[in-house]
């Protein structure tokens, strides 16, 4: 490391350790010499001024709450002397801000597949979408037994079957979040054949469900209603799933200009680093592939509270700014109807890696998106209809949050980790470490490490990498979730189950 603390802003009054720091230590931050008085983990805060009870704490030249007690310079500022300012729903302004991304057009391409309504899938793959989780056993089975008649020279990347709980049994809003999303990943470009199979007495009725579908490619969705089959549902669901097989291992890929490549952006067990490592890298990332014409998605709306405004004066046009003020205040509602504090939402892990406030985490996450103004806003279940930097409303719950990314069309989800995670929605699940322990202890989990950035590489060094990396991964190349065959989705649930 080139030095053991960061300063991130001109205007913080604190700075991150970037190594722990022992009580006693002197450091010089802008000329001054501040002595350490406890000891210190990386990737926490050091007070660098005096501070009395009630004053904001600066970090990334934003408050992320105030202080609890008098402290002084030197002091470990963690979730116990720290508390956030956020509350209930607010009144904003809209402010633009007119920030033009200057990164010339590089004409990159990756190797994708085309499908026939022109869309573009990164992966070509046999999915079995149960209607209902009353034939997630029968799903997992056939899965199982066409993964064994699939030979190793065919062009299928995979065959899965995407479990749930859902699909009956619920009411209102929770039964049409199961509805949009379940059609999303029948629609979804990654698969080349889709097998819907349904019990036949669900609330998801199946012939309304494939109705919801729209004007999809026959011959690569099919319908199984279990409980009409004379005999035995398994056989009967070979038969589709091996017609499947027949058209969609003539695929091949083919050079697609990066301009339709679609990412989406989440991070999970963040820690102090993530805010100056990789979710910086993967906000110059986001801010290339815009550039370059193609989209990303942002999501995790909780974990924009605190940072919201500098998103709602990226929006592009007043429309888009007040959708995202309904974004916000949205979820903050949600929060309050449940009778919980809009502040809450650092995890123990998050806590122990040195994230101290809700703020804190927001003014860290929401660096994924790079400084592109933002072009499109989507509710939980919407597909991407927009190109360039979209915001969509999810939870931050790392598997119903990756689930929405991809659900909305995103061809693959870069999710940052301080902590480290296996976990891997229904598309690639690229996971980028925010420091240099997490890359060498769990090289099994983590594809790209963005640590590199407090060793001595510098951005400008590390972002090509990046680039070659992401690009590898949406031409066929496995990304760690698929090599160890981590694969699930989450569904968003909010309200009774009968």
């Amino acid at each position: 490391m080139q030095t053991s603390f960061l300063k991130i802003n001109p205007a913080d009054t604190v700075v991150v350790c970037l190594q722990p720091l022992q009580k006693g230590t002197i450091i010089n931050v802008d000329d001054a010499d501040i002595t350490i008085n406890q000891d210190t983990p990386a990737g926490h805060k050091v007070l660098i001024s005096s501070v009395r009870k009630g004053q904001d704490i600066i970090k990334y030249g934003y408050p992320i709450g105030h202080a609890r007690e008098d402290m002084e310079a030197g002091d470990w500022v963690n979730e116990h002397n720290l508390q956030t300012n956020l509350k209930g729903t607010l009144e904003y302004e809209y402010r633009p801000v007119d920030e033009r991304l200057d990164i010339p057009l590089e004409n990159r391409t990756f190797q994708g597949y085309r499908r026939k309504n022109g869309d573009v899938g990164v992966r070509n793959e046999l999915w079995i979408v149960p209607t209902v989780g009353c034939v997630n056993g029968i799903a997992e089975r056939l899965a199982q037994q066409m993964r064994q008649e699939i030979s190793p020279s065919s062009n299928i990347d995979a065959v899965w079957a995407w479990h749930h709980n859902y699909g009956c049994s619920q009411l209102s809003g929770d039964h049409e979040n199961t509805r949009r999303v379940l059609r999303d990943i029948c629609l979804h470009p990654n698969a080349g054949g889709v097998l819907v199979l349904a019990l036949g007495c669900e609330n998801n009725q199946p012939d309304e469900f494939m109705k919801l579908l729209g004007d999809y490619d026959h011959d690569r969705i099919r319908l199984l209603v279990t409980q009409q089959v004379e005999g035995d549902e398994v056989e009967a669901g070979m038969d589709l799933l091996r017609q499947l097989y027949a058209i969609a291992s003539a695929d091949q890929r083919e050079a697609v200009p990066v301009s339709e490549l679609r990412v989406g952006l989440k991070c999970g067990g963040s820690d102090g680093f993530s805010g100056i490592t990789a979710n910086p890298l993967v906000g110059e990332f986001s801010d290339w592939l815009v550039a370059q014409g193609g989209t990303s998605v942002l999501t995790e709306v909780p974990e924009m509270f605190g940072a919201e405004t500098i998103l709602m004066n990226r929006c592009e046009t007043r429309e888009l700014f007040d959708q995202t003020v309904a974004m916000i205040n949205n979820f903050k509602e949600y929060f309050l109807s449940h009778g919980e504090p809009v502040g809450e939402n650092p995890s123990p892990g998050n806590k122990a890696g040195g994230i101290s406030t809700l703020e804190d985490k927001a003014l860290g996450c929401t660096q994924k998106c790079g400084r592109a103004p933002v072009s499109g806003v989507m509710e939980y279940g919407d597909r991407l209809s927009h190109k360039g930097l979209n915001l969509l409303s999810a939870p931050g719950n790392d598997l119903v949050a990756a689930t929405a990314l991809a659900s909305c069309g995103c061809h693959l989800v870069l999710f940052t980790t301080g902590r480290g995670t296996p976990f891997g929605t229904f598309v690639p699940t690229m996971k980028i470490a925010t420091n240099p322990t997490l890359a060498s202890r769990k090289p099994q989990w983590v594809d790209f490490s963005a640590g590199q950035l407090v060793e001595g590489r510098t951005m400008q060094q590390l972002l090509p990498e990046f680039i070659d990396k992401v690009l590898s991964v949406a031409s066929g190349s496995l990304a760690c979730n698929e090599e160890n065959g981590y694969r699930e989705i989450s569904i968003f649930k909010n309200g009774v189950t009968l």
